[in-house]
């Protein structure tokens, strides 16, 4: 990070708040020596946080009070009523005002869109955001979206959320012309319902680098840098992996404790384990872009512990040294004269 960088953390969401995100906003400012952080959330426990570790008077951090929060349960409408002095509300207000470069929540996911949404407004010519975040793969990562922000998408949109992808993979992963795929039951053309197939069009007609259909087993290949799905698909197919990796991790501890010959296993094949471990950690992949508005949003997993957070203010620093609206918004213009020259 070669200039200052300012980020706004909504530091009362997720499942713990201020005991998480404060070391991992700390961690954050050891490692970039130019990012400045506001802490948005409650005065005293923030500053009864930074005390715990020693950091009562950082240089680098800036407190703004919110007397409120948003519970995990409240609706994205009863949050845009109710909660105009929430954490979340006022660090994304930060972004809209120029105070800061990006904001990161932990919080609750559908009033984080409503509220980016309403606050930022979406970029011209784009419909809705969409949520996208980077699954590892055997041959490198893919960045896939929408993971449940929308769950009954058009064939345009699905089309902008291509753009979209192919703009964040470009910029994260260096790819000069990132491949693009949808999400099918099938790779064969004639599959899939009318909003695929009509998406698959306009992708094959635009400029896009778009090679097809992709089944849910190449979600984790990491042969396609960008996969494209509506948000009730990818949610699904999200949750689903989550499921399945917890499955794996317990029965394989379960096995190893199983008998004296299994724990003598487990020492010989430990490196091996940790290296594996360390290449699936979710904590390594956190931080999911809210793509699509007229600033840089990070939601972070409501679970997330100080490691993962401060994973996902790595992933707003990204974008903000990327400026990844602003290249969204570009490669739409220049679609959309592409589109109107046919």
């Amino acid at each position: 990070m070669s200039s200052k960088t300012t980020i706004a953390l909504d530091a009362m969401g997720g499942d713990f708040g201020p005991s998480e995100i404060v070391p991992a906003a700390l961690f954050a400012l050891k490692k970039y020596n130019n990012l400045h952080l506001v802490l948005v959330g409650k005065e005293n426990p923030l500053r009864d946080e930074l005390k715990k570790n020693n950091a009562n008077k950082h240089e680098r951090i800036e407190l703004i009070h919110a007397p409120e929060e948003v519970e995990m349960h409240e609706s994205p409408s009863q949050t845009l009523r109710n909660k105009k002095m929430s954490s979340m509300r006022i660090a994304i207000e930060q972004v809209r005002d120029g105070q800061a470069a990006a904001c990161v929540s932990a919080g609750n996911t559908g009033a984080l869109m409503a509220t980016s949404r309403f606050i930022l407004k979406m970029l011209p010519g784009m419909d809705r955001p969409a949520i996208c975040t980077t699954l590892p793969g055997k041959n490198g990562h893919t960045h896939v979206l929408d993971l449940g922000a929308n769950v009954d998408s058009s064939s345009e949109q699905l089309f902008q959320f291509a753009i979209m992808g192919a703009e964040l993979a470009s910029a994260v992963e260096e790819t000069e012309n990132p491949t693009i795929a949808l999400l099918n039951v099938g790779e064969e053309e004639i599959k899939g319902n009318d909003r695929v197939k009509q998406a698959a069009t306009l992708l094959s007609e635009s400029h896009l680098n778009y090679v097809g259909f992709v089944e849910g087993t190449d979600l984790y290949t990491g042969d396609v840098d960008v996969i494209v799905c509506d948000g009730f698909v990818g949610n699904i197919a999200l949750k689903a992996s989550e499921g399945l990796a917890e499955f794996l991790q317990h029965h394989a501890t379960a096995e190893f404790k199983s008998s004296v010959y299994a724990k003598c296993a487990a020492i010989v094949a430990m490196p091996v384990l940790k290296a594996l471990k360390q290449k699936i950690d979710p904590k390594q992949y956190n931080g999911a872009s809210l793509l699509g508005l007229r600033g840089i949003v990070i939601k972070s997993h409501g679970g997330a512990d100080r490691i993962s957070f401060a994973t996902a203010i790595d992933e707003a620093i990204v974008e903000v040294e990327n400026n990844i609206p602003e290249k969204i918004n570009k490669k739409l213009e220049q679609l959309l004269i592409d589109r109107q020259s046919l």
